[in-house]
């Protein structure tokens, strides 16, 4: 868990713009586009989706998302805050999910994931999360931090897969959607 102390204000807004988009030769991770809203929209109905990515709102339509780019994401992007981004394929640019950067500090982040079904299987959110280490280490952070239900294993795989270590035992937590549950912490030095 973040201390108070880590929580302080950090002096210089995080500059996410500046250091997007990012990519691999399968994968880039970009701000979030009035054409991706169909797909995240489509995304956020999937069970998988509905169950573990523990989403802020009930239920999202195309507009919704269009209206959330124009404002709490704009606002958080701009303020340093939050960034909520696409995982998009590099060739045809499609939106494949969402990787989330939040609750940032003075020397960390916390960062979440999901994918469509067609995303999944390919090595999409993997290759986010070793974007989003590189975004977090060239914005000055030392650590990532991210947190997923016990039962997610298919999360749980990706996240050490990539890098990211247990911390701690598993808690129960409140989530990003309000819903009590029991969840594994992971942290990821991004210095090194």
């Amino acid at each position: 868990m973040v201390s108070p102390r880590d929580r302080q204000p950090y002096g210089e807004p995080m500059n996410f713009r500046g250091l997007l988009p990012r990519s691999t030769d399968t994968v880039s991770l970009r701000e979030l586009e009035y054409g991706d809203a169909d797909r995240y929209a489509e995304g956020t109905t999937d069970p998988d989706v509905r169950r573990f990515a523990h989403l802020p709102e009930a239920q999202y339509t195309p507009r919704r998302v269009r209206e959330l780019i124009d404002s709490t994401l704009e606002q958080g992007i701009t303020s340093g805050a939050l960034a909520v981004l696409a995982i998009a394929d590099t060739r045809t640019e499609q939106f494949l999910g969402s990787l989330v950067v939040y609750d940032v500090t003075p020397t960390s982040a916390e960062v979440g994931f999901w994918l469509l079904p067609d995303g999944r299987g390919r090595g999409a959110a993997g290759a986010a999360l070793r974007l989003a280490k590189g975004l977090a280490r060239d914005a000055g952070l030392h650590r990532l931090r991210a947190r997923t239900m016990v039962d997610n294993t298919a999360s749980r795989g990706v996240l050490e897969r990539a890098g990211f270590t247990p911390e701690g035992p598993p808690s129960v937590d409140t989530a990003p959607s309000g819903e009590t549950a029991t969840m594994q912490d992971f942290t990821l030095d991004v210095r090194g």
